[in-house]
């Protein structure tokens, strides 16, 4: 399968986990390539591979799960263990009973963290590996050697200046609608059209309503799901509103809510919460929506890259998710725990991003054209001035081919940082 060619860069941080962890989760949206990386690493380990799509696994774990936890061999890949609730207190009582490393590598398509009787059963006994769709640095990788990307690291080292004017990057034209509509699914990506591309995302989405949500609960209007996720990528990069997406529907709110936590719980969208400092005032408090993948939002509304390309507003809006995407696979693998936010007050001054470590701060902003004006740094300026020593970088991701100065610690960096796998040892 295609999905071989691309090399994950997660795959160190698993191989970690798997040496001090009696189990280890890898989880992520369905199809974003979990399998693909547990039978790569697994393989070269010796793991058993055992999947819960397979009915009578599935029948076999749900009927006897402590016999069949006894009956595993030493080292397992368990694929899709959401599916199989009734496996987790077994697993439990494995491991409290034998705490060797490495025993179990399970991977799920649902969040089973916030499952609360899932997540108390696993408390402490196993480390959680997130994988996301593809980046674009992984996407444009030379090989499995490829060097991890670095940029998040250089940006919290205040070493972004020591790259201005230092190398050409690839403006992206009309090709950045491209990047932005194909998305980062293994599966999709390797379809050889865009026509082709958006018969996947739709199979795709069926096979997620009609499998993974009916896995995790049983709601009755499941006809609304399709509807409310076309909605909701209308939505992306916006302040969520229950209001908004309740309206065409003929239930309430926190039904709505509710659906929406599901779709959360599939890894198919996720809520970036507003950043608070008691230095700023009249803050908005709402916060912002992204879907996890562009190639699914571009599908659902039914656009393409020409379309795309055209409606400049559209473009910018769908951009904003993109680049928040790739900076949070970016932080999956960066080596310090990083706290994403977004920022804006009432006065419409915003941040798309804010991304923390510790006491330090970075600010983000996205365009998509490749003019960059001073004002364009204005909600930068108002952070960075709120912030005071713990702003580090602010940084206004722009659609050019250099990494240029716009005052104390501020930069415009292209786009193509990511879309290029040029990012390592390039910046």
């Amino acid at each position: 399968m295609a999905e071989f060619l691309f090399p994950r860069f997660m795959e160190g941080t698993l191989r970690e986990a798997l040496l001090d962890t009696p189990a280890v989760l890898i989880h992520g949206s369905r199809q974003c390539g979990k399998t693909t990386l547990a039978q790569s690493v697994g393989n070269s380990l010796g793991y058993h591979y055992i999947t819960f799509d397979d009915v009578n696994q599935l029948n076999a774990a749900k009927l006897d799960p402590i016999g069949f936890v006894q009956s595993l061999p030493d080292k397992v890949i368990l694929d899709e263990v959401q599916r199989t609730p009734e496996l987790f207190t077994a697993i439990k009582a494995s491991i409290d009973a034998d705490r060797q490393p490495g025993r179990f590598m399970l991977t799920g398509s649902a969040n089973v963290m916030l499952l609360p009787k899932l997540a108390d059963s696993l408390a402490e006994r196993i480390e959680i590996i997130p994988l996301r769709p593809l980046a674009g640095a992984e996407v444009n990788a030379g090989g499995p050697s490829h060097e991890k990307p670095s940029f998040l690291m250089q940006l919290f080292c205040g070493s972004l200046g020591q790259s201005v004017n230092q190398g050409s990057y690839a403006r992206l034209g009309e090709s950045l609608a491209e990047i932005v509509c194909q998305g980062g699914y293994p599966a999709a990506i390797a379809r050889t059209s865009a026509k082709r591309r958006t018969s996947w995302y739709r199979d795709y989405i069926t096979t997620i309503i009609q499998r993974d949500i009916q896995d995790i609960a049983s709601i009755r209007n499941l006809d609304i799901l399709p509807r409310l996720l076309e909605l909701a990528a209308t939505q992306t990069a916006r302040l969520f509103n229950a209001a908004d997406l309740a309206s065409p529907f003929s239930i309430s709110r926190p039904t709505i809510r509710e659906y929406l936590t599901l779709l959360e719980q599939i890894f198919l969208l996720e809520q970036l919460q507003p950043w608070h400092s008691n230095r700023l005032s009249r803050l908005i408090k709402t916060p912002k929506m992204h879907l996890t993948d562009t190639g699914l939002i571009c599908s659902l509304m039914g656009v393409n890259a020409q379309s795309l390309w055209q409606d400049k507003a559209l473009l910018g809006q769908v951009l904003e998710t993109y680049i928040y995407q790739e900076l949070r696979k970016h932080a999956d693998w960066h080596d310090e725990e990083l706290k994403f936010y977004h920022f804006r007050n009432k006065d419409k001054v915003e941040v798309d991003i804010i991304i923390e470590q510790g006491q330090q701060l970075v600010g983000v902003e996205i365009k998509a054209a490749a003019t960059v004006l001073p004002s364009d740094f204005k909600g930068l300026k108002k952070l960075q001035a709120a912030c005071g020593d713990r702003f580090v970088a602010g940084v206004l991701f722009y659609d050019g081919d250099n990494i240029l100065p716009f005052g104390h610690q501020l930069f415009a960096v292209p786009i193509s940082v990511f879309t290029s796998g040029k990012l390592a040892g390039s910046v």
